[in-house]
């Protein structure tokens, strides 16, 4: 049976826990220090190193990549950082500030986010779904547009950025074919649709922000968005491992991205209160209308 509603408990859940992420937001905006990396956990393949297969370089030993059979993680060459710093300082540095700290040239503190820190994948999400270089840099929430940089030059940011403060996730790549999809749709019922909703399409949240949809967005940026928790959305670690995102990642692609709608009409997703109007207000309009006929020709 396809599922519909999301529980109640992860609405309420959604409701006290927005606004709580929002308050910690607003609180670490006001530093530019560079910010703790939380994202360590002990858990193996949640996406850190302490993963089943680890690739370092012999020579420095620094991390290439890491993962397992479900998501593999690479760090972005070194070779990338002269680029990557050119086109930093031209898309990036009159905000976040030159050295990426969140210190604009004008010195104030803190008045955008500090990007060491975040790992390579945070700086390439935001980039490669068009929400940065952000065209209103004071608006509430960024929103996704046609990206105005490549990927090869979203790495290559990723790539110097990360330099600065080498810290994870890495950028993933995500192999969907072993993947389940019955567990993805289990999964992504308990930790997503309450505020995406169970059809993908995205919600309104508290202090005009929202949820986005999920409709036309590739494999990849789903697992950073989990692994880096962008805007509101709370970062997933240690809580589900490679193998549960891969199975999440499965589940978006398929129904959520390409849904069958096996009972009729799926009217775009809108979801079940619309799907039950229209189908109240056909179903119940064409039997007013029929037994009116009926009562003419008696």
């Amino acid at each position: 049976m396809k599922l519909r509603h999301a529980p109640l408990f992860l609405v309420a859940t959604a409701l006290i826990a927005g606004p709580l992420v929002l308050f910690a937001e607003a609180a670490s905006a006001g530093t530019s220090a560079s910010p703790a990396i939380t994202y360590q956990t002990s858990r193996i393949n949640s996406g850190t190193p302490n993963s089943t297969n680890v690739t370092k370089d012999p020579k420095t030993g620094a991390v290439t990549s890491y993962g397992d059979s479900a998501i593999t993680y690479t760090v972005p060459s070194p070779a990338l950082n002269a680029l990557g710093q050119s086109l930093y300082l031209q898309n990036c540095a009159s905000c976040h500030g030159t050295e990426a700290n969140g210190v604009p040239a004008d010195g104030t503190q803190g008045a955008y986010p500090n990007l060491q820190g975040l790992g390579a994948a945070t700086i390439d999400f935001w980039i490669v779904s068009g929400r940065m270089p952000a065209a209103n840099p004071r608006e509430v929430q960024a929103m996704r547009r046609v990206p105005r940089l490549t990927d090869q030059q979203a790495v290559a940011i990723s790539a110097w950025v990360n330099s600065l403060a080498p810290s994870y996730p890495a950028i993933p790549s995500v192999n969907i074919k072993d993947g389940s999809y019955s567990n993805g749709q289990a999964l992504f019922a308990l930790n997503c649709a309450a505020c995406h909703t169970i059809e993908g399409s995205g919600d309104a949240l508290a202090f005009d922000t929202y949820a986005p949809s999920l409709r036309h967005i590739p494999g990849y940026q789903v697992v950073e968005a989990i692994r880096s928790g962008p805007g509101n959305m709370p970062r997933f670690t240690g809580n589900l491992s490679d193998a549960q995102v891969r199975d999440i990642v499965k589940y978006v692609l398929t129904y959520v991205q390409h849904p069958q709608n096996p009972g009729g009409l799926g009217f775009g997703g809108l979801g079940p209160v619309a799907e039950g109007f229209i189908a109240l207000l056909i179903g119940v309009g064409m039997l007013a209308l029929a037994g009116y006929w009926l009562g003419e020709r008696e």
